[in-house]
């Protein structure tokens, strides 16, 4: 490949530069690993800061405690409606 020719796909000019944009897929389209992954490490920074209960409480910041519970149970809500949607539009 020549230096000057252009590599294939779409370009976009924005301004005095041009972007190509690549031909390439999402990796996780429905979003269920995304939401899972998310909520697995609320549940986990969870549980790293309950062996600290004592000194949170002390320095007024058990809302960390109570933040991380709260992101895991609205990540397991968020991965059952994304898995939901998946199936019903009948992905993989």
């Amino acid at each position: 490949m020549d230096h000057h020719e252009q590599p294939e796909g779409d370009q976009i000019e924005i301004g005095k530069r041009t972007y190509i944009i690549a031909d390439v897929e999402p990796l996780d389209v429905n979003g269920t690993r995304t939401v899972a992954v998310g909520a697995v490490l609320w549940l986990v920074a969870f549980l790293l800061l309950l062996p600290f209960y004592a000194r949170l409480e002390e320095a007024d910041r058990l809302w960390w405690l109570w933040t991380c519970l709260a992101g895991f149970g609205l990540g397991v809500l968020g991965w059952d409606y994304c898995r939901r949607r998946r199936n019903r539009r009948g992905g993989s």
